[in-house]
């Protein structure tokens, strides 16, 4: 489940970050501060702040808090954190975005690329460095910070039981060259070390792979709703179909029985880091 848009849906500069960045500037000069002493009491320099009020990045959570209290926002500022938040990513993703955060269970079938909830910040700079027609260098950072902020579910207290499959193809594949990969690899093997984390390989030599129509995820959130995702070429569907979902979990079964066990997966993944 990624987020690999490139087409400028709700992107820098339009839409809810330009509704933020005019009201963040009404509430500065109302206050009679000037770009400077905002970013020197919230810890950015005057050019990102004005970067923030054009719309031209997306301004962090804590930021948003701060500028809120600093500004005497009177909590206007807080209140639009969320929908400056799902402008982090392709207007295709949000919905998938939002449910994936509110997840307990999520699995993983990938045979592309390493998913993004896996992906080093190295590994994902490359990924969006590679798509064609090419992304300017703001929208590349915004979408690699997105990413890595879509992995603190992972690690929170409620962390949901997360497991992935992953073709091993996409374990040999050298996106961003060899030493992205092999930090990515190793990233990994760090990752399936959690308790909440699975991590299985189907290797290429299997006769069977019953995931050979593509990638998708499935997700079940605290609501007990249970919902697939596939994405293709930037086109996205979320399915809520039960008959659908049910047969997406049905295969999804069968990749994990055709893989190697987690275990054997780790083992297989240290072998890949000792190949020249």
């Amino acid at each position: 489940m990624d987020d690999e848009g490139q087409q400028p849906e709700y992107e820098v500069g339009t839409g809810m970050l330009c509704v933020f960045g005019r009201q963040l500037k009404l509430f500065r000069d109302r206050a009679g501060m000037d770009r400077a002493r905002l970013g020197s009491l919230t810890g950015y320099s005057a050019s990102t702040i004005a970067s923030f009020e054009q719309g031209r990045r997306i301004p962090p959570p804590k930021f948003i808090d701060q500028a809120d209290e600093v500004l005497d926002g009177g909590g206007v500022l807080s209140a639009g954190k969320e929908e400056v938040a799902r402008a982090q990513y392709p207007a295709f993703f949000r919905d998938a975005a939002r449910l994936e955060a509110e997840a307990v269970e999520l699995h993983v079938y990938a045979n592309q690329a390493v998913p993004g909830l896996l992906q080093t910040e190295e590994y994902a700079r490359a990924i969006f460095m590679m798509m064609r027609p090419p992304m300017d260098d703001d929208l590349i950072e915004q979408r690699v910070g997105a990413r890595l902020a879509r992995q603190e579910i992972l690690s929170g207290r409620d962390a949901p039981l997360v497991s992935f499959v992953m073709d091993e193809a996409v374990l040999r594949r050298p996106i961003g060259g060899r030493g992205v990969l092999r930090g990515q690899l190793e990233h990994i093997l760090l990752m399936g070390q959690r308790r909440n984390v699975e991590i299985q390989v189907m290797p290429l030599d299997r006769e069977e792979n019953a995931g050979m129509a593509g990638p998708f995820t499935l997700i079940e959130t605290k609501a007990g709703q249970r919902i697939a995702y596939a994405e293709v070429q930037n086109v996205s569907r979320l399915q809520t179909d039960r008959d659908r979902v049910r047969a997406l979990e049905a295969k999804y079964g069968i990749i994990r029985a055709q893989a190697l066990t987690p275990r054997e997966s780790l083992a297989y993944i240290e072998k890949l880091l000792g190949e020249p």
